[in-house]
């Protein structure tokens, strides 16, 4: 068996805790690359992305980045977004990043929009 990376342990061993707490509630799974971070509202029963949002929206392009600005504008537009498509509460999932930074940015973006988690 290959040697994982910390990142991919710490990325299963979010995943694994996210199934073990409830899978009734969507997750808000995030990435994030050197240039952009990028946001989804996954409902996992049915296999379909609800919402998303990415400093890659053409409203957006330009002005924000990888920036925690950025980020916060990305979470709260998926708020916006998910409770159009009526979800208000969901799960975090961090894949494996650390909750810091641009990250935490995007949680508490999604919180001021109105997501619950």
């Amino acid at each position: 068996m290959a040697k994982l990376s910390l990142f991919e342990k710490r990325r299963q061993r979010v995943r694994t805790k996210l199934r073990s707490r409830g899978i009734s509630r969507p997750r808000l799974s995030i990435h994030r690359s050197g240039r952009h971070i990028y946001a989804q509202v996954i409902d996992d029963t049915e296999g379909k992305t609800v919402a998303m949002a990415s400093t890659l929206d053409k409203d957006v392009r330009g002005k924000a980045g990888a920036t925690i600005d950025g980020a916060a504008d990305v979470g709260k537009r998926v708020a916006e977004r998910a409770k159009k498509a009526g979800v208000t509460q969901v799960i975090f999932d961090r894949g494996g990043f650390l909750f810091h930074g641009r990250v935490k940015a995007l949680a508490e973006g999604a919180r001021e929009g109105g997501l619950e988690f």
